[in-house]
């Protein structure tokens, strides 16, 4: 059994570490949300089924929703690089 803790916990960093310094911002909203998912394991292997539960709808669930919702306006505002100059003939 604590083999599973081992990889629990190298899975944990190793997910913080590449979430924190990454620089595509949808692949660190991605690997948060799975650093999220991997914390819930984390929490129900130490037997807080109720923290676990929380942290799965707060952490990975809601929170990861809002990232991807303002990583979506972000991509929205953001100005053509060409100009617009594709759409004129």
């Amino acid at each position: 059994m604590i083999v599973i803790d081992v990889v629990l916990a190298i899975g944990v960093l190793a997910l913080a570490w590449t979430s924190l310094s990454g620089e595509n911002l949808f692949r660190s909203i991605v690997l948060f949300v799975s650093f999220g998912l991997l914390v819930t394991m984390v929490w129900a292997r130490l037997g807080a089924v109720d923290v676990a539960i929380a942290e799965a709808a707060i952490g990975a669930g809601i929170t990861g929703a809002l990232l991807l919702a303002c990583w979506r306006r972000l991509q929205a505002s953001r100005p053509d690089p060409g100009g617009g100059a594709a759409d004129v003939q």
